[in-house]
């Protein structure tokens, strides 16, 4: 109790610890655009958001934040230069080796998301041990959406109901929304409470579109490399103000 009121009167100010998100998803964009503001190289920019990611991770086990859900390599990335697709990928094989034993040692469980079996051997090796690794943690479930699309995370869904329905494994009236969410890469963790989406950009980018149904969106103009805590802490604050009624009347909420 101690330690709680002390992260809520200093580091978090004014932030109710028992109204938190369970599940924090995030959307990074601005690498590119914070390095080109300072005459420097895209992939310095990469570098910087690496980083604030990193930070981010430890705000949210800092707080309690039960699951941390970050986009970082979409489907239609790869339609960016050969260059800059393969540093991300170089720089995403570095980060892993550098932060996973830490990860580790810090009670984090890291989960891959996306069509990670389409990625080369040596990151699906990997991905692999950072997992196997980390598997029996129980602290922040730390999602990495990985080669990742919504459209497809909900295709191949389909596909594996459609299966299991042919097989006689499931009946077509088995299929109901809390059947399908379960076949989804996050099929057993809650659904997003607070989407946080940097650079200013109003749009969902093929990200969880299922899973954002009713999740509440906070957009902020900051570049990502640059969202620090007080930023975090805004967006918060922003959403512990919000009336979150899943369709319902405004004096009925769900018990968080």
């Amino acid at each position: 109790m101690a330690r709680a009121q002390a992260l809520a009167t200093d580091a978090w100010p004014g932030v109710d610890l028992a109204a938190l998100p369970r599940h924090l998803a995030v959307i990074m964009d601005g690498n590119r655009r914070w390095a080109l503001m300072r005459s420097l190289p895209g992939k310095t920019g990469h570098r910087a958001g690496r980083d604030t990611l990193r930070n981010l991770v430890t705000h949210c086990r800092e707080l309690g934040i039960a699951h941390l859900t970050a986009f970082a390599f979409s489907t239609e990335n790869w339609k960016r230069s050969e260059d800059e697709v393969s540093f991300l990928w170089a720089l995403f094989r570095d980060t892993m080796e550098r932060e996973v034993n830490d990860l580790h040692k810090n009670n984090v469980k890291m989960r891959f998301i996306g069509e990670v079996q389409e990625l080369g051997r040596d990151l699906q090796r990997s991905i692999a041990r950072a997992e196997d690794l980390t598997r029996r943690n129980t602290g922040l479930v730390f999602n990495i959406a990985l080669n990742y699309g919504g459209r497809r995370e909900i295709i191949s869904a389909t596909r594996r109901i459609a299966t299991a329905v042919a097989e006689g494994r499931l009946a077509p009236d088995d299929v109901t929304e809390d059947l399908f969410g379960r076949f989804l890469y996050t099929g057993d963790q809650p659904d997003p409470d607070l989407l946080i989406r940097t650079s200013g950009e109003f749009r969902l980018s093929n990200y969880l579109l299922w899973q954002l149904a009713y999740t509440e969106i906070y957009v902020t103009d900051t570049y990502w490399p640059d969202f620090g805590r007080e930023d975090l802490l805004k967006a918060l604050l922003t959403y512990q103000k919000r009336d979150r009624r899943f369709g319902a009347c405004a004096s009925r909420r769900r018990d968080a």
